[in-house]
């Protein structure tokens, strides 16, 4: 996968677009919709107020990555969003451990659109098409959200980290969708594909579902627990899955950590990665060509290789060295 060089500069110099509507939208409503989720969710949903969000995970009860998700609390519900490829396992969870009685839940992903605005004009690039300052929207915290409009349509931006750059999620309804990326291109903003979109997610260190974690993930093997990412409360109360996590975190280690690789080729998703006489060291998920860094990845490799450490990814009849580097990439 290799990035766009003017998509790449826009996002790290000006502004980009792009679609996000495929992601899976969710509105939790209900009396007990907060204690639910709080119980269902890694991070502490209990003390969000309107307008603030989190991110989180919402595990097995062997503490495996069922899906992640960012939370927005709004005035009189919570929107819930994680990715296609986590959709399913996420309401199949729901399904069977939501008390309708107590808490409500549907799906908006066909009602409800998300338009990602990225870069350090990201603010600027959004205030020029809706009632809002950019001055407002740069000092929202991460996942805090207010209410705009555009034109006479309703929307909630909401401030996000996903690609390591300044960012916002326009979530907006769907029919309105492809007027304000129209409206964006035709102004500030370049328009973002997805590839290089997914080299700015793996520069920012950030695991994908169904890519770098799945339900065979521990979460803290995927690094939720990384001071940039926060997707682990270590303070709160029950919820599912949580007693593996804080016997890892409390009591003991995983074996297994997801890392960067700053490779000299770019390997294929799978490779292998050895060190000394470990052959099976590690194993390589997400790759792309970064027009910043060159061939990268993301890769669980063995916790007791250190950062800077050289080690060698193996695909095929190919074999590439590669660097272990902290995520994110710098």
């Amino acid at each position: 996968m290799t990035a766009s060089r003017e998509a790449y500069d826009a996002a790290q110099s000006a502004a980009v677009v792009i679609d996000r509507s495929d992601r899976v939208r969710l509105v939790f409503t209900g009396p007990q919709a907060r204690l639910t989720l709080n119980g269902l969710l890694t991070n502490d949903v209990a003390p969000l107020v309107s307008g603030h969000g989190h991110y989180a995970a919402a595990l097995t009860n062997k503490g495996k990555v069922i899906a992640d998700v960012r939370l927005f609390a709004r005035e009189a519900d919570f929107l819930v969003d994680t990715s296609a490829a986590a959709g399913p396992g996420l309401l199949a969870m729901l399904k069977k451990y939501v008390n309708p009685r107590l808490a409500q839940f549907s799906d908006a992903s066909g009602e409800i659109g998300t338009i990602g605005v990225f870069g350090p004009q990201a603010a600027e690039a959004i205030a020029s098409l809706c009632s809002i300052d950019a001055s407002v929207l740069a000092e929202l915290p991460q996942y805090s959200h207010l209410q705009s409009t555009f034109g006479a349509v309703p929307c909630t931006i909401a401030r996000v980290p996903d690609l390591g750059v300044t960012g916002f999620d326009l979530f907006i309804p769907g029919t309105a969708a492809a007027a304000f990326i129209a409206a964006q291109r035709a102004g500030r903003a370049t328009w973002l594909d997805a590839e290089t979109a997914d080299t700015l997610r793996i520069e920012a260190g950030r695991p994908l579902w169904g890519t770098d974690m799945d339900e065979n993930t521990l979460a803290q093997e995927a690094a939720l627990d990384r001071a940039d990412v926060g997707a682990i409360s270590f303070d709160k109360g029950c919820y599912t899955g949580q007693e593996t996590v804080a016997r890892v975190h409390f009591r003991g280690h995983v074996n297994r950590v997801l890392r960067g690789l700053r490779c000299t080729t770019m390997p294929q998703s799978g490779a292998r990665v050895g060190f000394g006489d470990n052959a099976e060291a590690g194993t390589v998920c997400s790759t792309s060509e970064s027009p910043q860094h060159g061939a990268i990845a993301l890769a669980y490799v063995r916790r007791e290789i250190e950062t800077g450490a050289v080690v060698t990814v193996r695909w095929d009849d190919h074999e590439t060295p590669a660097t272990v580097s902290p995520l994110p990439f710098d």
